[in-house]
């Protein structure tokens, strides 16, 4: 199993980075070589859509469906969940956006997955567990750019 993890403050009310993380189109702009698409929006749980990740013409299905979906409240930390369900990752991620100040907040990103092939990738777990903590640092990071300009 890979763990990945990422903690970012975000220049944002809770409520506007939710609505920008939750807006799964929109990670097509942070995720290098990565297209994402919405196959069913429901507005929250079930929710399914796809990153198709490539490097020239190889590439692969990373489906996605959201299995929780709490948006931030004044008084907690909004929380969504989601089940990857591909032939190349497999498990769970999610993350949690939560106040930290009147117009600032802070997504704690995480993903538990498996690779495939797991004869060659579980060697490299731990490699690819820091490489992943650092590249979804980037992703939110430049969400949190798009973000910036939004503030007075």
């Amino acid at each position: 199993m890979i763990e990945i993890r990422a903690t970012v403050p975000m220049p944002a009310s809770a409520d506007d980075v939710w609505a920008l993380l939750t807006d799964w189109s929109s990670h097509s702009r942070w995720i290098p070589a990565t297209t994402v698409v919405v196959l069913e929006e429901t507005g929250g749980v079930g929710t399914r859509f796809v990153g198709r990740s490539h490097v020239g013409p190889l590439g692969f299905d990373d489906p996605m469906t959201v299995t929780a979906f709490q948006p931030p409240t004044d008084a907690d930390a909004g929380r969504c969940d989601i089940l990857k369900t591909g032939r190349v990752v497999v498990g769970t991620a999610g993350f949690t956006v939560t106040t930290t100040g009147a117009r600032t907040s802070e997504v704690a990103w995480w993903e538990d997955v498996t690779v495939a092939p797991t004869a060659v990738t579980r060697w490299l777990e731990p490699l690819i567990a820091r490489a992943g903590d650092r590249a979804f640092a980037r992703v939110l990071r430049a969400a949190a750019a798009e973000l910036a300009p939004r503030r007075d």
